[in-house]
């Protein structure tokens, strides 16, 4: 795959970034592509390995190995090298409906399986996939494709999110007829209202939407199913349903001066952020502001990564991010994270680049652990006091942070944003359904099969599995309407 000698002759390439103090003043996407050429060098990288593990996706060691939707990379790889883009972009869409979403916000555990990553840089598979698709659209390949004949069948989906989407895509080519409900004003669940639009634009969004809308596919919004639409009457109206509302319950800080104003959610900030961006460009005012504040971001993640980004655009007087975990190295370390699992390494991603443009210094504080929110006479967040923490393992082996005596601080603040996950999904459809939980509210239904406790509905993605990443919840989607075809036809046509 690739060209024999082409990892000893190119090196690792990734698309390119406009300047960091120059693209903050605006919000439109920060990456600039590769061009033809640069990437069909990438594509050459790709070696002849016996066994490419950047495509078997796996759960190992609580993370994620390879690629969950098992993307066929060193044949999509091999075709760019050979400039035949056509034939890759019908190679990548046969495991993964949305290239372009995984091409942007996936994390690329399949580099982190790469062979090639297990002495050199790996493969820049997701820079590789995502030129594929942009190629596709550029070039009008990507049309629509309305099934020949239908089979009568009436299926609902609920939640627009990546699951749901791919779901949706899935069973619409097997003919049946798919209404997707969405309790948001526009399509898109987490990939519109969740990803800052400098990341993931929402016309990138809408242009898979359209396609799917123009294979036959309905899309219902301002909808929430249990609430302004009876759940009963899903049931009567359809002959199957398919959940995937995602996991939106946000994990909460069970401290002191949780409730001043000024303490928000992350997931509430970048919604109304990008509600108010895509309806007035802001003009509405109708969004939680960060301008000319001070602002802490609690949790080191994707999402707290996205609010720095946010904030600086906002115009921020100064912004600090919270990780309560120790910096990592700029190396995996090899007994405790081997290849082939995500190597968990210090990353330095486009909104710490911000950041750093912006007030000089990367914006993390590293092993610290939220204590107390203070407040002024208002009620309004003025403060947060911290420690710093060290991780130990007990005696029952269970991983517990331990404060550090001495390190206690208190940092000014009149914006915290909370992004340190969330706990599961909401639960108002789920009992109107009677569908069973776990105890920890995830929705009951195997990993294959999908199928809940009620005939004929089925659960995919966050809500089942819990919090995950964008290319688990479309090998969900695609798979739990593999089951829901099956249930409605007796086989199923469907991978």
């Amino acid at each position: 795959m690739g060209k024999i000698t082409g990892f000893m002759e190119y090196d690792r390439q990734t698309v390119k970034e406009r300047d960091p103090a120059e693209r903050t003043h605006d919000w439109k996407d920060y990456t600039i592509p590769l061009s033809e050429q640069e990437v069909q060098k990438q594509g050459a990288r790709c070696m002849d390995c016996g066994v490419p593990t950047c495509q078997t996706g796996m759960d190992l060691d609580n993370g994620t190995t390879g690629c969950p939707v098992n993307h066929l990379i060193p044949e999509w790889n091999d075709l760019v090298y050979r400039g035949q883009w056509k034939e890759a972009l019908h190679r990548e869409h046969l495991k993964n409906n949305f290239p372009e979403f995984t091409g942007v916000a996936c994390p690329a555990p399949c580099e982190g399986a790469c062979v090639l990553g297990i002495n050199e840089p790996p493969v820049a598979i997701r820079t590789v996939e995502r030129s594929i698709i942009e190629r596709g659209f550029a070039e009008g390949w990507v049309v629509p494709e309305p099934p020949k004949q239908r089979t009568g069948k009436k299926v609902a989906v609920v939640g627009s999110g990546p699951a749901g989407l791919a779901a949706a895509a899935q069973l619409n080519k097997a003919g049946h007829t798919v209404t997707v409900f969405e309790k948001s004003d526009r399509v898109g669940g987490l990939l519109t209202y969740g990803i800052p639009e400098m990341k993931l634009p929402y016309d990138m969004v809408m242009r898979r939407v359209k396609i799917l809308e123009q294979e036959g596919i309905t899309f219902v919004t301002n909808v929430e199913v249990g609430k302004n639409y009876p759940a009963t009457k899903l049931r009567d109206d359809f002959d199957s349903v398919i959940m995937a509302t995602g996991a939106t319950v946000h994990r909460n800080i069970d401290v002191a001066g949780r409730d001043l104003e000024g303490v928000h959610f992350a997931m509430d900030f970048l919604h109304s952020s990008t509600k108010s961006l895509l309806d007035s460009d802001l003009e509405d005012g109708n969004y939680i502001s960060a301008k000319g504040k001070d602002v802490i971001v609690i949790g080191g993640g994707d999402t707290g990564t996205d609010c720095l980004a946010t904030s600086v655009r906002h115009g921020c007087k100064s912004l600090v991010q919270f990780d309560v975990y120790d910096k990592k190295g700029a190396i995996r370390d090899e007994k405790g994270n081997p290849w082939p699992q995500y190597p968990k390494i210090h990353r330095v991603e486009y909104g710490h680049k911000e950041a750093a443009a912006t007030f000089g210094d990367d914006p993390r504080a590293y092993a610290v652990m939220t204590k107390k929110f203070v407040g002024d006479e208002n009620g309004h967040v003025k403060e947060v006091h911290t420690v710093n923490v060290k991780l130990k393992i007990d005696e029952e082996g269970n991983r517990i942070r331990e404060e550090i005596p001495g390190t206690e601080k208190v940092w000014k603040a009149d914006l915290i944003l909370i992004a340190i996950g969330f706990s599961g999904p909401e639960q108002l459809l789920i009992d109107q359904l009677n569908v069973e939980t776990h105890a920890n509210s995830r929705v009951k239904a195997e990993y294959g099969d999908y199928r809940t406790n009620v005939e004929g509905i089925f659960a995919a993605g966050d809500m089942r599995r819990g919090q995950s990443l964008i290319v688990w919840a479309i090998n969900e989607g695609r798979e739990a309407a593999r089951e829901c075809d099956r249930y409605l036809m007796g086989s199923t046509v469907l991978p």
